[in-house]
């Protein structure tokens, strides 16, 4: 049986398809399991990480943290986007929400996630685990099919996450 030490996985964000309908993102964070999960649930801290691409603000974020509470936070675009039509034009918003089907602080987040228009819900399974110090964080997004997924996963789904949790580690070592 081979381990792996989670701190030298620390800034590397990984994509994997273990299934037709599934991607699991995997990223370490250096910083115990509560922090990550408060930077995860609490509006001030989402503003400040969970940006995708340069050029985005959050001016919406609510958190009802509770078995049937929502999050929902609106993206504006507010420079000029580049090349990559998914970047939106100046002004433009995108809509997210999310109801809490399961709240294990500081341990598991389950949650629906809707996007609005024609993107299908997920269903997210985010757990955290941590070691040393260093807290790896698993999410599983489960589409509703394979098209559905292999859609989200031709969009800047994957930058934008990692760009995200880039900024997610640096406010982790103002928090932390």
């Amino acid at each position: 049986m081979s381990t792996t030490n989670t701190v030298d996985q620390v800034g590397a964000t990984t994509f994997t398809t273990p299934t037709d309908r599934e991607v699991v993102v995997t990223r370490a964070f250096a910083a115990p399991r509560e922090v990550v999960f408060d930077a995860w649930t609490k509006p001030e801290h989402l503003r400040r990480w969970m940006l995708g691409p340069p050029g985005w603000t959050m001016p919406v974020c609510e958190v009802d943290l509770r078995p049937g509470g929502e999050h929902r936070s609106v993206w504006r675009r507010a420079t000029p986007g580049n090349d990559d039509p998914g970047c939106g034009t100046t002004g433009s918003e995108i809509e997210i929400r999310e109801q809490y089907r399961e709240i294990d602080r500081p341990h598991r987040l389950v949650t629906t996630e809707m996007w609005g228009g024609d993107w299908a819900e997920t269903l997210n399974t985010m757990t955290l685990t941590e070691q040393a110090g260093t807290t790896l964080m698993a999410c599983t997004i489960l589409y509703p099919s394979k098209d559905a997924r292999d859609a989200a996963l031709k969009t800047g789904m994957k930058d934008g996450m990692a760009v995200s949790f880039d900024r997610l580690d640096e406010l982790l070592r103002t928090i932390a």
